[in-house]
């Protein structure tokens, strides 16, 4: 579970969300801290080898409009295959270190 903003966001709902969508093969969300606001959701997807990019980047778009705010991905990275255990479990661990690092936000004047 993350938390963002005080309200809980269950990567569980999102990835059967994002599975059911065209051109996707495998999901997992995990949580990027984000200092006072909690975590954001974001997204690790594959997709068929048929499919493009921008497809799916649409595909996930509409999704997004059909989320509350506060469970809306921030980010979505397509990768090669979603890590997995030896009993066949997600390792978001691992998922959470191949977050790029964000860029430094500009100082509100």
């Amino acid at each position: 579970m993350l938390l963002h903003k005080g309200y809980n966001v269950y990567p569980r709902d999102l990835e059967e969300r994002l599975l059911a969508l065209p051109g996707v093969t495998g999901a997992a969300v995990v949580g990027r801290p984000v200092g006072v606001d909690g975590e954001h959701p974001v997204a690790f997807l594959t997709t068929a080898p048929d499919v493009d990019e921008g497809t799916v980047r649409a595909a996930v778009d509409g999704l997004n409009e059909r989320l509350l705010p506060y469970q809306r991905l921030r980010e979505v990275h397509l990768i090669g295959a979603i890590p997995v255990s030896a009993a066949g479990k997600v390792l978001k661990r691992d998922l959470r270190e191949q977050l790029p690092t964000p860029p430094p936000r500009a100082a509100k004047e």
